[in-house]
């Protein structure tokens, strides 16, 4: 049985990856559409609110998923899911940096045995260090098969 307590103690919080992204209009504009978005600062750049939309955010990955020392933990590894937590517009065509650490590791036990879910959290700042979103991304490892 892996030891979560151990495991958060040594990994969470710490940032393990930074990343820069510049998000283009065009690309936001047509996953806005995608999802029946409507609203003009998300589709129309003339907008004076103009931003990108959350599914992209939710679509930044950086170079790590986790920090390079983390252990093996076995199992079946599955994408457990995504979120986007909105701090103010991110605009388009600026760039961002992107800062990664783990920000919760739990387990849980059920029918198909126990899973350890792993969420990492980018957070987004602009050039003036300005906190705009944060992404989760989840990921759990399931107990093998006996």
């Amino acid at each position: 049985m892996t030891d979560i307590d151990k495991l958060r103690t040594e990994f969470l919080d710490l940032e393990f990856d930074r990343a820069g992204f510049v998000l283009e209009a065009d690309t936001s504009i047509k996953i806005a559409k995608a999802y029946g978005e409507t609203r003009p600062e998300f589709i129309d750049p003339s907008h004076p609110d103009f931003q990108a939309c959350l599914p992209i955010l939710a679509s930044l990955a950086s170079g790590r998923r986790l920090p390079i020392d983390f252990p093996s933990l076995g199992g079946l590894s599955m994408d457990g899911g995504k979120a986007v937590s909105s701090i103010a517009p991110v605009k388009l065509g600026v760039p961002l940096t992107g800062r990664t650490h783990l920000h919760d590791i739990y387990a849980k036990s059920g029918r198909s045995g126990t899973m350890v879910f792993l969420v990492s959290r980018m957070q987004l700042y602009d050039n003036e260090g300005t906190h705009l979103a944060s992404t989760d991304s989840r990921q759990v490892i399931r107990e093998k098969p006996a």
